[in-house]
């Protein structure tokens, strides 16, 4: 019999625009001749079963199963693909870790853990992965940017330190930039992360798991004419994304290492996204950030480094549900 798979999108946060994006990539290229696939769309107005055919239903949060035609589904897997919080940030995880369903991203504590872009590079610098100087910074606790600039050196990013698809960031190159900066990422989360900038080319790279062990997918250069690789470079085709990258042995072999390592440090599962900076001057690669639940929409990258790699998304995903299972 075919695994009953549900496909969990949406989500609470300005990100579900993405998720849904990924959720079209990702569901055209699950296997039906494997596993039959259920769309499910959590969003600010409830939990939904999305049939083909049909009115969306209530999910029954009790056991995460839903109703079809007069049949209950329960299902063997999920098949995550919500960017932010619930599906990024560990709660889902929890959930489904309680009612012992497998799913395809990252556990509870490492979704909690890489969602916080502050206590990532804290761990992976602990692990011997280059990073950034950086603030850690919270709302109820203002530090002015005159103190800021006493202890980091300008230019800065300036982040919402839980989410993604850069949605709230700034870079600062003067002074008095900073404070409308600070405003700007407050506005997204309580808490942020200020980064010292690091010059040099800007590499992503996909790493996932499967049977044979960690695998490192074909590293992808980022180059923006945008002042940084924002939400409009990101998605809206304001930056160019050359895949493989074209770099010498022993650059591909740094940032293969560090992708890896971070995979590792980290305690990750399925596909993950991994930003670097490789600085020439220091001839290293710097961390950036982890993506747990990446993005997978046509204008995305891991779609394009798995053909890169030879691999048809078919065969891509169901690694990804399979690995679930063990």
């Amino acid at each position: 019999m075919k695994k009953k798979i549900a496909l969990v999108t949406g989500g609470l946060s300005s990100e579900a625009q993405i998720s849904y994006k990924s959720a079209i990539t990702v569901g055209n290229n699950v296997d039906r001749d494997k596993y039959d696939l259920y769309r499910i769309d959590i969003n600010a107005e409830g939990w939904w079963y999305e049939p083909v055919d049909g009115e969306r239903s209530k999910v029954n949060r009790d056991d995460f199963s839903v109703n079809d035609n007069g049949n209950k589904i329960n299902f063997d897997a999920i098949l995550l693909c919500i960017h932010g919080t619930p599906g990024e940030d560990g709660k889902l995880q929890g959930y489904f870790d309680m009612l012992k369903l497998p799913y395809t991203s990252c556990d509870a504590a490492t979704s909690a853990l890489t969602f916080n872009k502050r206590y990532t590079v804290a761990v992976a610098a602990f692990g011997g992965i280059h990073v950034a100087q950086s603030l850690h910074l919270f709302k109820h606790t203002p530090v002015s940017p005159e103190e800021i600039l006493k202890q980091l050196s300008l230019p800065v990013f300036v982040k919402p330190n839980n989410g993604g698809s850069s949605i709230g960031m700034s870079k600062v190159n003067i002074a008095e930039e900073l404070a409308p900066a600070l405003v700007k990422a407050f506005k997204e989360d309580d808490q942020i992360l200020i980064e010292e900038f690091i010059s040099g080319r800007e590499f992503t790279i996909g790493v996932f798991k499967n049977k044979d062990g960690i695998k490192v997918l074909p590293i992808t250069e980022i180059i923006t004419g945008n002042e940084f690789f924002d939400f409009e470079a990101k998605y809206q085709g304001k930056s160019k994304e050359i895949t493989p990258a074209e770099i010498d042995n022993k650059m591909k072999t740094q940032l293969e290492a560090a992708a890896q390592r971070a995979y590792e440090v980290l305690n990750c599962r399925g596909v993950v996204r991994i930003d670097f900076i490789y600085n020439i001057e220091k001839a290293q690669p710097f961390m950036l950030e982890v993506n747990t639940v990446p993005g997978q929409s046509e204008a995305s990258v891991i779609p394009q480094q798995v053909r890169a790699m030879g691999i048809s998304l078919k065969d891509f995903y169901s690694s990804v549900i399979e690995q679930a299972f063990s």
